[in-house]
């Protein structure tokens, strides 16, 4: 299979391809599409055989759910049921945006598409190209991230092609992503909501709008095995380089000092900015500054992925106090770590 590049930066003056990328998805293909947080594999969330492709050139487990994309709130009653008035607030106030909820689904969804939940988990893309593709082509589009299961995110279309030509039909190149981390999950079918996976839109904005929200354990460790997850990302390892991570946490001067004193020409570093130069003899990733957690957020994956273009033997990463999105960018970079991590004292 060849693998069709679309460029388009803007949905104005491309409705050509925005209408052929709209077909294509209708008529059961695979195409990475962009949005503000990751590269999605996008398809027609209402076609099962679609969806299992998707699964296929993941090589992603059949009973982890993907999330459908829809432009609106107005298609909420359409695939949700029981839909409560919380989702209604929080979509008016971060709709579009890095937000999915989890909700009750209504038969129209495929269980192929919720992993075999009777929930399906619902965002609204906050990116020009997705919104244009998922109107034209009039159906909600599933589309977990565009990697290889396992492997770091895609941020770019290019990275969407090092892990998915060939094997799909089509990807859009939409730009860089903005937020470069995947969107929020709250778990809204429980009577408290549940966050079940720390994203774009930070733990401290929800809360200001709807109260109280219980973070679930798979946030901050590692499920129990045969646990079946009521998300993407809940995985054990996930968002991987192929050289092993260890996560050092702590106050970042000391950090920083843990990882010098261990590392070796061999040790890949991802750092915050101000700590770069202390690593002479190192291949470097800069994280972005210690105080500025969406550049952090922005650069995680393509970090992560850098060292897969290099030969070293491990890697150590700082980690970003849990605050706004340093909870993300650290949830990422543990989950790559599989959840080995070292406090710094």
């Amino acid at each position: 299979m060849k693998t069709k590049l679309f460029s388009i930066p803007q949905p104005w003056g491309h409705e050509q391809e925005i209408l052929e990328v709209a077909e294509l998805l209708r008529e059961g293909a695979l195409v990475g599409i962009p949005t503000e947080t990751v590269y999605g594999l996008g398809a027609n969330a209402l076609n099962p055989d679609a969806v299992r492709h998707i699964y296929e050139a993941k090589g992603r487990p059949s009973n982890n759910p993907l999330i459908i994309h829809v432009p609106s709130a107005d298609w909420l009653s359409t695939y949700c049921a029981d839909v409560p008035e919380t989702a209604y607030r929080l979509a008016e106030q971060f709709w579009p945006g890095p937000l999915t909820m989890i909700l009750k689904a209504k038969p129209i969804v495929p269980r192929r598409t919720t992993g075999g939940l009777d929930t399906v988990a619902v965002r609204c893309p906050a990116h020009p190209v997705a919104l244009a593709i998922i109107r034209a082509a009039g159906v909600p589009i599933a589309a977990p991230s565009a990697n290889t299961s396992g492997r770091p995110s895609c941020t770019t279309a290019r990275h969407v092609l090092e892990d998915m030509d060939g094997k799909i039909e089509g990807i859009v190149d939409g730009g860089d992503c903005s937020v470069g981390v995947e969107s929020t999950i709250i778990d809204l079918t429980e009577p408290v909501p549940r966050l079940l996976r720390p994203g774009g839109m930070p733990l401290e904005a929800l809360e200001q709008v709807i109260g109280p929200v219980t973070i679930d354990k798979a946030v901050t460790s590692e499920p129990k095995p045969g646990e079946h997850p009521k998300a993407p990302g809940m995985a054990y390892r996930h968002y991987a380089p192929h050289a092993p991570v260890t996560v050092v946490a702590g106050e970042p001067e000391r950090s920083a000092a843990y990882i010098q004193s261990r590392a070796t020409p061999d040790t890949g570093v991802i750092c915050f900015d101000e700590f770069a130069d202390r690593y002479p003899e190192q291949i470097v990733e800069k994280l972005g500054s210690m105080t500025d957690k969406a550049a952090q957020a922005h650069r995680v994956f393509d970090a992560l992925r850098a060292f897969d273009q290099t030969e070293v033997k491990e890697i150590y990463a700082q980690c970003p106090d849990p605050s706004g999105l340093g909870l993300a960018v650290g949830n990422r970079l543990k989950k790559a770590a599989g959840f080995h991590v070292v406090e710094a004292e």
